[in-house]
């Protein structure tokens, strides 16, 4: 799933690089197991001795483990070989991710950036950093007062969801005010979630759909997505047009409730998982969002090593009075999946079992 340059330029869509003046580009990193743990540094450079504290979210969306965390020790490696990183995962558990951040502080880390589980209880644990003088990065979910943010346009993402959704309903020539959508959203605790869901209904609204259910799963959660979509099937009046999901795991749980009940409507996604591009070529699930993870770390880490050392990075645009980069995304349905395979997303990976006939006609390879 990691990216060449080239590919990163392609979607990154507000610049190359954070403006952060000089640092070494030289070197790479090493990356150990899952869990709380130090990447160990060089000796080469003359950029001096940080530590840098990755505190991420959850490992049930497998992006955090597999691309987020070695692409940005890759990219801090980069740019300072001295540099160290110390990850954390909270496994979805707010207080746990707190205790993460004040151990942090503690110890005395030269910059932490933080994706949280919780975006509205990060500010008495921001205000300790902010004592001892630790700048902090928002990582993928916003929160108020970090010195640098990085993510996706997340409103721009749902209304390319909620066109999904009118463009899958097209193909199938339906009108989107022929019947009830369906919306299942993402975790009320996470901003994006609250970005995705305003953007996908502007978005369906203005298309002409009738919005009669909405649905917020806890924690991303398949599970309370089938439960929930299961329990509607067997009340509702009519059957939905279609079903907007927040992300693929939420859209897997969906494909199952609505496969039990024998029905089939329009559903789609977002992370490009495998399992959501499978079901794209199975034809269960419409469209999903690439969203391409590198860039996304390579902007958090360069400027981690920028605040770590005493430099601010700029940003190429601003997000809520805080210096920001955002990372293009992309539409994908069967007929361009093979357009994103590459490092970050492998045909071998997705091209098994039922699936690899179906890679062979969509030309995936």
């Amino acid at each position: 799933m990691r990216h060449n340059l080239q590919s990163r330029k392609k979607f990154a869509v507000l610049g190359a690089s954070v403006a952060i003046g000089a640092l070494a580009l030289s070197g790479c990193g090493s990356q150990k197991g899952q869990g709380n743990e130090e990447s160990g540094g060089g000796s080469s450079s003359g950029d001096g001795e940080v530590t840098i504290a990755l505190l991420l979210p959850e490992s049930k969306t497998t992006r955090y483990e597999s691309l987020d965390k070695p692409n940005f020790e890759k990219y801090v490696k980069e740019a300072n070989p001295d540099a160290k990183v110390k990850y954390s995962n909270a496994n979805q558990d707010a207080t746990q991710q707190q205790q993460q951040f004040e151990a942090a502080v503690t110890e005395g880390v030269d910059a932490i950036v933080l994706d949280p589980v919780d975006a509205s209880a990060v500010s008495s644990a921001l205000s300790k950093a902010k004592a001892k003088k630790i700048p902090v990065i928002a990582y993928d979910r916003f929160f108020k007062d970090a010195d640098y943010y990085t993510s996706f346009d997340n409103k721009k993402i749902g209304n390319l969801q909620g066109q999904a959704v009118l463009d899958g309903l097209k193909a199938e020539d339906k009108d989107p005010k022929s019947g009830p959508v369906w919306m299942v959203n993402g975790d009320p605790k996470d901003p994006n979630a609250a970005d995705f869901k305003a953007g996908a209904e502007e978005t369906l609204k203005k298309g002409g759909a009738d919005i009669a259910e909405s649905h917020d799963a806890l924690d991303w959660d398949p599970g309370d997505a089938r439960q929930w979509v299961e329990g509607q099937l067997q009340t509702a009046d009519k059957d939905p047009i279609a079903i907007y999901s927040a992300n693929d795991g939420t859209a897997g749980g969906v494909i199952a409730a609505t496969k039990k009940a024998k029905v089939k409507p329009v559903i789609t996604g977002q992370d490009a998982e495998v399992d959501g591009l499978q079901n794209i070529l199975r034809g269960d699930q419409y469209a999903t969002i690439y969203k391409a993870i590198p860039p996304q770390a390579e902007f958090a880490a360069k400027a981690a090593v920028a605040l770590a050392g005493g430099e601010k990075p700029e940003g190429s645009t601003t997000y809520k009075d805080t210096p920001t980069d955002f990372v293009e995304a992309k539409v994908v349905t069967k007929d361009n999946v093979k357009d994103i395979v590459g490092d970050q997303i492998k045909a071998e990976d997705i091209c098994t079992g039922d699936v690899k006939k179906l890679c062979s006609d969509y030309g995936v390879k």
